[in-house]
Parts: structure tokens; sequence; C-alpha cells
């Protein structure tokens, strides 16, 4: 079977250094924020061209605290409006709710699964103060037209950069030196992945790094001294240690996903399949390699029995889900055709920089063989 995601073999070069970390760590006898996270805060900004990176437990707890550190600074206050993708991983829009926030939910474009900026215009009110862009998949939403429209309404821009380490934009810088805050997740199935949870928040507003690095820490700068209401949501010490022995290498395996991706969009040649739309530019980093098809439980038992392993991200749309029924947000009864036409077709193929040219080539003839 080729796996949809083997973490042992792309975490096996890497077991002889994780293991003088590991012993580094219980050496040196510091376990919370010590210099693992130091380090790793330092190098990771310096990778996205920021000048600050601030650790936090986990990707969701990342979104969360962007939106109250700016509900702190006054910038955000509960109920605020605030613009989402209707067909993302539902941890964006939780995060919404969880910092009381109002997500408001916006079609993507059926050619990148990204939110489409031409229908957000219709989606802003007095009350809408943020738009969450979130880079799906691996690639960049359209951010000079949602840049322009946020300026052009006075509006927040957060990023959930999730499923997009190391993404570029046109320039060639990477996303972010945007003025806004950016927030990553460091699961273990991520392009940049821990042995465990693990996120961070990426920007270059001082003010709003100041708030966070309290917020996260029970809302305390000096021990014992709290001013504010903050959380437990740091980033572990071991997890640090790991991503800094991973994080030289993020470049090399984006590269090795972007030839892969290459490959797939090149030589897979089947009507009955969609390929997803890339520029060939460095604005995708292909966490996932999402194809469409009118009949996807077909296509992948069809793959099963060939044995190959594909995904499906995600079967369920977020204004489907039981949690927002009737009885909640009344989300259930809404109508996002696109979205939903995107969540019955999707499949998520084999990707990753393990992947051989052999097992390349063999999901590239079962596929024209279907």
């Amino acid at each position: 079977m080729i796996p949809f995601l083997d973490l042992r073999k792309i975490n096996e070069p890497y077991e002889t250094a994780f293991q003088d970390k590991l012993k580094l760590v219980l050496n040196n006898g510091w376990y919370i924020l010590g210099k693992e996270v130091e380090t790793f805060e330092k190098a990771f900004a310096e990778y996205c061209n920021a000048q600050y990176c601030i650790g936090v437990g986990n990707g969701f707890d990342a979104l969360v605290l962007i939106f109250k550190g700016y509900i702190e600074l006054g910038k955000l206050k509960k109920g605020d409006e605030v613009i989402v993708p209707a067909n993302t991983y539902i941890a964006s829009i939780l995060a919404i709710l969880q910092a009381g926030l109002t997500p408001v939910l916006v079609e993507p474009k059926l050619e990148t699964y990204n939110i489409n900026p031409d229908l957000i215009h219709e989606k802003i009110t007095s009350n809408t103060k943020a738009i969450l862009a979130v880079h799906l998949y691996g690639q960049l939403a359209e951010m000079d037209q949602i840049n322009e429209i946020a300026i052009q309404n006075n509006l927040l821009i957060i990023q959930d950069a999730a499923q997009s380490h190391g993404a570029e934009n046109n320039l060639k810088s990477k996303i972010y030196n945007q003025k806004s805050a950016i927030a990553y997740s460091f699961y273990p199935g991520k392009n940049l992945g821990a042995l465990g949870d693990g996120g961070a928040i990426i920007t270059n507003d001082s003010e709003l790094a100041k708030v966070l690095f309290s917020l996260r820490n029970y809302g305390s700068e000096k021990k014992y001294y709290n001013e504010f209401i903050g959380v437990n949501s740091r980033l572990d010490e071991i997890q640090a240690a790991f991503l800094n022995v991973k994080l030289p290498n993020l470049n090399a395996d984006n590269d090795k996903r972007r030839t892969i991706a290459k490959r797939y969009l090149s030589e897979i040649k089947n009507d009955k399949i969609i390929l997803p739309l890339w520029n060939l530019s460095n604005n995708h980093v292909f966490h996932l390699f999402v194809v469409r098809t009118s009949n996807r439980e077909d296509l992948q038992e069809y793959l099963s029995q060939n044995n190959i392993q594909a995904m499906v991200h995600y079967p369920v749309p977020p204004h489907k889900q039981k949690a927002f029924s009737a009885e909640t947000s009344g989300w259930n009864t809404l109508s996002f055709p696109i979205t939903e036409k995107i969540h019955n077709e999707v499949l998520s193929l084999p990707m990753s920089p393990v992947l051989t040219n052999e097992e390349v080539d063999f999901v590239i003839e079962v596929l024209n063989r279907y």
C-alpha cells in the first residue's frame, strides 16, 4: 500500500538528531519556554521574514490568541464580524467563535479552493472588522486583492497558514511580511510537523506581539503578575527542539512536493479527474494535492483496491455540521453550492517529500487507467 502520508518515514532521517535534542533538553532541566523555544521563535521569524514569532500550544490556539490579542488592544470587540471562507477546515471558524466573534461565510473559487475576493464586498457590513484568509491545501489566497479590500474598508487581516509553511507570493517574498498576524500549526502531518501538537503566530506588529507573549502565558509577562486574562498555551520545549532540527529542510521538502505536483499535473490524463489549478510559482507548497471527481467514493475505492491510500479533506462543509444545527446557529439551512460541490467531490492523493519516483509513477498509472 502506498500510504497517503507516512510520518514514520518522514521523521526517520531525524531520529538520531531527535534523540540528541531530547537528551539535551533532559540534561538542561528547563522544560517550559526554554532555549529551544527561544531558538525556534527566532529562527522561524527569520525564515518568515518577520520580526516576531510567538510559539503556542497548537494552530487553533494561535488563531484564537490573535483574535483575543486584537480584542485586548481595542481593535476588535465581542460580536464583531469576521469574514472567513465557507469551505475551510472547521478550526478556522471555531477559533472565531471561541474569541466571541461572529463568522461570516464567503464562497471560495472552485478552481483554487480559496476564498473568492470578488464575493467579499457583498458580505461586508458596518459590523465587519476583519478578514480571515485561509491558505487552503498549501496555496496562497489572493492576498493582493484581499489586502486592497481590507484597506478600503479599514479591516484587519488575519491569515490561517496552518497548511502553507513556506509559501511565497509573486514577488518571491514570503507572505509573512504582510502587516497582519499569521497563525501556524505544527501538527505532525503539516509540511513542518512536530511529533505532537504545536503552533506559532507570526507578526510585525510589536504591540500585538507584546500582548500575545503575555496571553499565551496566563496573561503574565512577569511571573505571578497578570495583566490580562490569559491562557496556558506555550509551545512545548521538546517539540520546539524537534522543530529546530526540521526547519532547515523545509524549503527542500516543499520543492520535492512541488516536483511531485508537477508530475501529477502533467502526467495524469483522465477526463474523469479534475486537477487543481496552479501557476507553477512558489505560491503553493502542496500540503495536499487535491483532485475532484463526480464519483469520489468509487475512485477512492478503486485506488484502495490498487494499494493506494487517498483521503477526503473534508467530507462535510462547516455549515452542514451538527454543531451548527438550527438549535445553535441555524447554519444547516444555509446554501453554499460551490462549497458543497467541493466537499462532495474532493479527494487528496498521496503527497509527501518521501514519495519515491516509482510510487508517483504507479499513482499516475493507476489514475490514468480509471
